[in-house]
C-alpha cells in the first residue's frame, strides 16, 4: 500500500469483549487492541493485548511488518508499504508481500457463553508464511492492563511478572497493593525468550483529532521466534485466565467454521427469501449481533449501544430492538431485552443505563421508558405473545399510573391537555441528549413532540392491550374493560392536543412546548419520528406536509440532519474536542437511524410514491468506509457528510436494516 489505510475492522464475542484496529494495522485510538476484555461482562472491558509487533527474517533480510505511530510525529516503522490486501471476511485478513516471500496474519475472536463470564475469553491469531527460503518470524507481544477509555503510562510501581511454560506464558500487572488481570498467550510453535522494556509514547492520531489523551506506553514481555519452512503456520491465543489446554493448529479453522455456523442458524431463515438488497442484508444481519451481549449483572441479555466506546443505554437498545431482533427473526432475544428493562421499571420509567456489579441503574431517560412501551407493542404484533403481554401488562400500567401522577425530573401529565412533560433544570431526558459542563446544548424542557407522540401510541397500545386481556376470560373482566375505556377517551384528548404543535405557516411541526407556553419553530426530524410509530395521530395532510419538508430541508445520502441546515444554530461539520463535539451533536450532524422513521413514515403518507432516497451511498458505507461492514453513529451535515462518532452504532444497523426489509413491501 502506498498510503496508509486507516479504516476499521471489528470482532466481538457476545459479551462485550472485542478487538478492532485498521486496515493498514495501526493502532489510531486508544480503543484499538486485539484483546479488550470484558471482565464484568459486558462492562469493565480492559485492555490487555495492544498487538504483536512483528519481522520477518529471510536470510540475511529483516523486515518490520508493524506500523506505528509516535508522538514525535514519525511513522515507524511502515509495514503498511508491504501490505498487500486486506479482507475482512470470514475474518480479518492481511497479506504482506516482498518478490519472494508472503506472510499472511488472520484474527478470529471466538463466540463466548454467558456462562463464561470473564475467564476463557480471548483472540486467536495465525500467521502463514509461504516463499522461496524458509523464515524466521519474530513476534513480541506488547501489553498492557488499563481501562478501555484510558491509557497506560511506564511507572516504577507498574511491573508485569510472568510465568512461562513450554507453551505459553502468564501475566498480571502488580501496582502496589493491587494486582491486574491474570491472562495467558499461548503458542503452537516456537521459541520464547522472556524480556523486560518498554515502548514508549505511542501516539493514537484519531485522539489527538478528538483533543483527548492520545499518548501510550505498552510493555513488551518478551519475544516469540518461530521457524517456517515454505506452507507452515503458527497460531496464538490469548486468553482471559490462567493457562489450561494446549493450543492446537486446527483451533482456528474450527473457531471460524463455529463462528460461520452459528450465524447461518441464526439469520439464515431471513435470508433464504430473495431481496434486492440480500447481500447488504446479510452483512448487516452479521453486524446486528455484534451488539447483543449477556450482562451478569443482570443475568440477561442486553445491546451495546455502539463501538468502540459506548455501553448498553436504555433508550439505545428499545429504538434498536425491532431491528436487530424482530426484522432478523430473533422473538426470544427480542422477549428477553424487553423482559429485562422491564424489570428494572423503578417509579415508571426503564433504566437508561444498566449497573455495573452492585451498582443502580441510571434513570436519566423519558423517552426510553416510551420506546418500551412502543417496542413491546411491536413484538406482540409480530408474535401474537398475548402470554407474554399478560406478564408485562402490570409493568405497562405501573408506567402509565407514574406517567400520569408525576416522578422524578418533574414527569407528569398536564391535565388541561393531556400531554406528557417534564421541567427539571441542567439534564436532558430525550435522545436529543448532549449536555457539555452543565450546559444542555438542544433545551427540551416541556413537551417534546416525539415524546407526546409516543405518550399517544402508547396510550392506544394500553387501550388494546386492556380489551385483548378483558376478552381472555367470559365473562370479560369488569376491571381491564372500564381500564381500556379510560386509555380510550385519554388517547382522544391526546390526539386532539397534539394539533398544538401543528405549525401552520411552516407546514410542520413544532419541536415542543416550553413550560412557558413558548413554541419551538426550529425544523428538526422529531416531527418525522412522530409520524413513524405504530400508531400515528397526525392527519395525511400534515404527514405530507411535514414529510416534504423533510425531505428538503434534513434528508440526506446517509440520514436526517438533526437541525435544518439554514437554522442559525446550524453546525455543519462535527470536529474538535469534546466541548464542540458535542455542541455539533444535535445541531445539523446527521443520524443515520433517523432513515428508519423516515422511510416508514413516507411508505404511511405516501404509499404510492416511491422513496426519495438512494441506498446505495449508505450501502457503500456498509461495505467500504469508516468500519467496515457496520455504520457509523453519525456523518457530518454538510457535504461530502464524512463518517464520526462511534464507528459502529446499533440503531444505526438496526434501522437500516428495518428499513431496507420495507423494499420487500
Amino acid at each position: 500500500m502506498e498510503t496508509f489505510d486507516g479504516r476499521e475492522w471489528l470482532l466481538t464475542n457476545g459479551l462485550g469483549t472485542m478487538a478492532s484496529g485498521t486496515v493498514g494495522d495501526a493502532r489510531t485510538r486508544t480503543y484499538h487492541g486485539w484483546l479488550v476484555a470484558a471482565l464484568a461482562p459486558p462492562g469493565q472491558r480492559s485492555l490487555l493485548l495492544s498487538h504483536l509487533e512483528a519481522t520477518l527474517v529471510v536470510a540475511q533480510d529483516s523486515w518490520p511488518l508493524s506500523t506505528n505511530c509516535w508522538a514525535d510525529g514519525a511513522v515507524h516503522p511502515q509495514g503498511y508499504r508491504q501490505l498487500q490486501t486486506f479482507a475482512r471476511e470470514p475474518v480479518p485478513t492481511w497479506v504482506w508481500q516482498e518478490s519472494d516471500w508472503q506472510l499472511t496474519r488472520q484474527i478470529a475472536m471466538p463466540h463466548a457463553s454467558p456462562e463464561m463470564a470473564a475467564a476463557g475469553q480471548g483472540v486467536l491469531v495465525r500467521y502463514r508464511y509461504e516463499g522461496d527460503r524458509p523464515a524466521v518470524l519474530r513476534l513480541r507481544p506488547l501489553i498492557g492492563d488499563r481501562n478501555l477509555h484510558h491509557q497506560q503510562h511506564m511507572a516504577p510501581d507498574l511491573r508485569f511478572p510472568q510465568i512461562v511454560g513450554s507453551q505459553w506464558a502468564c501475566f498480571q500487572a502488580q501496582r502496589p497493593a493491587i494486582l491486574g488481570t491474570p491472562w495467558h498467550l499461548t503458542w503452537t510453535r516456537g521459541l520464547y525468550t522472556p524480556e523486560d522494556s518498554w515502548y514508549l509514547r505511542y501516539r493514537y492520531p484519531e485522539e489527538t483529532q478528538r483533543g483527548l489523551a492520545d499518548q501510550e506506553d505498552l510493555f513488551c514481555p518478551g519475544e516469540l521466534a518461530v521457524r517456517l519452512a515454505p506452507g507452515e503456520t503458527v497460531t496464538l491465543g490469548a486468553f482471559v485466565g490462567l493457562a489450561s489446554a494446549p493450543l492446537t493448529d486446527p483451533c482456528f479453522d474450527q473457531a471460524v467454521a463455529a463462528e460461520a455456523e452459528r450465524l447461518a442458524a441464526l439469520f439464515a431463515p431471513v435470508l433464504r427469501s430473495p431481496h434486492p438488497y440480500l447481500e447488504a442484508r446479510r452483512q448487516l444481519c452479521c453486524a446486528s449481533d455484534q451488539f447483543i451481549v449477556h450482562r451478569t449483572s443482570i443475568q440477561g441479555p442486553t445491546a451495546i449501544a455502539g463501538y468502540p466506546w459506548f455501553s448498553d443505554w436504555g433508550r439505545d437498545t428499545l429504538i434498536a430492538l425491532p431491528g436487530l431482533a424482530l426484522t432478523t427473526g430473533r422473538w426470544e432475544l427480542a422477549r428477553g431485552l424487553l423482559e429485562t428493562f422491564g424489570s428494572y421499571c423503578r417509579d415508571g420509567l426503564i433504566p437508561n443505563t444498566f449497573p455495573e456489579t452492585d451498582a443502580d441503574p441510571i434513570y436519566n431517560s423519558l423517552d426510553a421508558t416510551l420506546w418500551w412501551i412502543e417496542t413491546l407493542g411491536l413484538y406482540l404484533e409480530a408474535t401474537q405473545d398475548w402470554d407474554f403481554l399478560a406478564t408485562q401488562y402490570p409493568t405497562a400500567r405501573k408506567i402509565y399510573k407514574f406517567l400520569t401522577a408525576g416522578t422524578h425530573y418533574s414527569i407528569c401529565v398536564d391535565a388541561t391537555d393531556g400531554l406528557l412533560g417534564w421541567n427539571a433544570p441542567g439534564v436532558a431526558l430525550t435522545w436529543m441528549d448532549a449536555v457539555v459542563d452543565g450546559y444542555v446544548v438542544t433545551p427540551r424542557r416541556g413537551k417534546p413532540v416525539e415524546i407526546n407522540a409516543l405518550w399517544y401510541s402508547a396510550l392506544a397500545w394500553l387501550r388494546d392491550w386492556a380489551e385483548r386481556l378483558a376478552h381472555r376470560s367470559h365473562p370479560p373482566a369488569p376491571a381491564l374493560l372500564n381500564q381500556a375505556a379510560h386509555y380510550r377517551h385519554q388517547a382522544a384528548q391526546v390526539e386532539a392536543s397534539l394539533q398544538k404543535f401543528w405549525n401552520r405557516s411552516q407546514g410542520y411541526l413544532f419541536d415542543g412546548l416550553a413550560p412557558d407556553d413558548s413554541r419551538n419553530a426550529q425544523i428538526r426530524p422529531n416531527a418525522v419520528i412522530a409520524l413513524s410509530l405504530f400508531h400515528c395521530a397526525f392527519p395525511a395532510t400534515q404527514g405530507r406536509q411535514i414529510l416534504a419538508i423533510a425531505r428538503d430541508r434534513l434528508l440526506t445520502p446517509y440520514g436526517l440532519r438533526s437541525l435544518d441546515s439554514s437554522d442559525p444554530d446550524y453546525i455543519g461539520t462535527y470536529a474538535g474536542d469534546r466541548f464542540h463535539r458535542d455542541r455539533a451533536y444535535h445541531q445539523g450532524t446527521v443520524w443515520s437511524w433517523l432513515i428508519g422513521p423516515f422511510v416508514r413514515a413516507w411508505r404511511r403518507f405516501y404509499p404510492d410514491e416511491p422513496l426519495p432516497f438512494d441506498w446505495q451511498p449508505l450501502l457503500d458505507h456498509l461495505t467500504s468506509q469508516a468500519c467496515l461492514g457496520s455504520v457509523s453513529e453519525i456523518f457530518d451535515g454538510d457535504p461530502p457528510h464524512a463518517p464520526q462518532g462511534a464507528i459502529a452504532q446499533a440503531w444505526s444497523v438496526a434501522e437500516i436494516l428495518r428499513a431496507l426489509e420495507l423494499e420487500l413491501s
